[in-house]
């Protein structure tokens, strides 16, 4: 069984989200044991905006290449710098030392539209 915190909301597209300013995001340990070991991450730079639904950068894998969704629009106040030299951070703690970007969220109201921990759990079942 998968880790699904209970103090944050995800995408269908394996995508987490925390709800306290800033707001970090990630992907699930269930995204990263799909893909394998994570190789290579691309992600947008600060002060970038990002787009609820659009891709805001890309994740590759011994297996794969995977375009990241963000899971709200907003600002990036930060990114995980240390995920370009270490990607298998992402593997080794996707919840924690594996976060990917914080943001300055547009729209507090945009967490509505997101799965909480027991629908994703549901999906990943």
């Amino acid at each position: 069984m998968f880790e699904v915190p209970d103090d944050k909301r995800y995408l269908e597209s394996h995508e987490w989200i925390t709800t306290d300013a800033p707001v970090r995001v990630g992907i699930t340990e269930f995204a990263q044991d799909e893909l394998g070991d994570v190789v290579f991450v691309e992600l947008p730079e600060t002060g970038d905006a990002v787009t609820a639904g659009e891709s805001f950068g890309v994740i590759e894998s011994i297996k794969a290449v995977s375009d990241l969704y963000a899971p709200v629009s907003g600002e990036v106040v930060s990114v995980n710098e240390e995920l370009f030299d270490r990607p298998e951070l992402v593997n080794e703690d996707p919840f924690g030392d594996g976060w990917m970007l914080e943001l300055d969220v547009e729209d507090e109201t945009a967490f509505d539209n997101l799965l909480s921990p027991e629908e994703y759990r549901e999906q990943i079942e």
